[in-house]
């Protein structure tokens, strides 16, 4: 009769190493679950007591798919859609949260994305193709400068906002917000696009030279195209960060019907408190379009920012 052999440390240690991940998986994903599945449910449900995970039970029977009472009410509430004749849809959503909040901080994870691109790009060719006196300690300083975080400097922004509003030249709460974002999300991203620009040979260059390119044609025809994936994933990281963020927008900014989308959600959890579903709701639709952009562009993300931590 055959022996059976005990499993090899190889074979355990995968297993064990597997649901490790299962569990942090399970542990990232309940929370979210659990969001998405309240946000279908109706005003009665959400109160009971005891509270049950899906509204499936019936008075006769604990569980019955057939009788589960999902509902889109909490969609309703945020989105508040009113016939239109203006709009190709033939209605339009009326909702403070997708009418104001979700404008705005469009607008500002757009222009801060694409500056700090801009500016994160040139600033990295510089580091990783150049050598000039003080690199080194420019190099150090942006690096102890990526790791303060902005909590610290709130009350001093705070204040210099409220001296820039009092002084006679012109003051915009929208331009100071995008310029506030541009200084905190700028130094991680130089050291990315640093990073990125290191993998990249120098022999590609150097060919294009010899072929008879200038160097800004080099820059623009070899180096840039083989550094686009690197920098959109910088471009989809700062969007990503501006969108999420509340403090700076919540404190920052003077005019409430200029605040980001963070601020809509802190004033819709404040009056729906006792509503579950209509604020699980409004956490869903605020953050499915980052799962959608996630999502769609997860390969070229993990990539660039694997490849830009190699050297970076």
């Amino acid at each position: 009769m055959a022996k059976l052999e005990p499993p090899s440390r190889k074979t355990l240690g995968s297993w064990l190493t597997n649901g490790l991940m299962i569990a942090i998986v399970a542990v990232v994903l309940a929370p979210i679950a659990l969001t998405l599945i309240i946000s279908f449910k109706d005003q009665q449900d959400t109160i009971r007591k005891p509270p049950v995970l899906f509204p499936c039970d019936t008075e006769t029977d604990g569980f019955d798919l057939g009788a589960c009472r999902w509902a889109v009410e909490g969609y309703e509430r945020v989105l508040a859609p009113k016939p239109s004749e203006e709009s190709l849809l033939g209605f339009a959503l009326t909702g403070k949260m997708f009418r104001i909040y979700v404008p705005n901080t469009l607008l500002y994870a757009s222009v801060t994305a694409i500056g700090v691109t801009l500016l994160a790009g040139m600033s990295g060719f510089a580091f990783s193709r150049y050598r000039f006196p003080g690199r080194g300690l420019m190099l150090a300083a942006i690096l102890a400068i990526t790791g303060v975080p902005l909590l610290t400097n709130i009350l001093a922004l705070y204040q210099m906002g409220i001296l820039l509003r009092k002084s006679p030249f012109p003051f915009n709460d929208r331009v100071f917000l995008i310029v506030v974002y541009l200084g905190f999300f700028l130094p991680l991203s130089v050291w990315i696009a640093k990073g990125f620009f290191d993998t990249i040979p120098r022999d590609l260059e150097e060919a294009a030279l010899i072929d008879g390119a200038s160097a800004l044609g080099a820059l623009r025809h070899v180096t840039m195209p083989a550094a686009l994936p690197g920098l959109a994933a910088i471009f989809l990281l700062t969007f990503v960060n501006v969108w999420n963020e509340f403090l700076a927008g919540y404190l920052l900014v003077s005019k409430n019907e200029l605040k980001p989308v963070m601020f809509g959600l802190y004033e819709f959890l404040g009056a729906n408190i006792i509503n579950l579903q209509v604020v699980a709701a409004a956490c869903v639709l605020i953050a499915l379009p980052m799962v959608v952009v996630f999502l769609v562009a997860r390969r070229s993300f993990l990539s660039a920012m694997v490849e830009g931590a190699v050297k970076g």
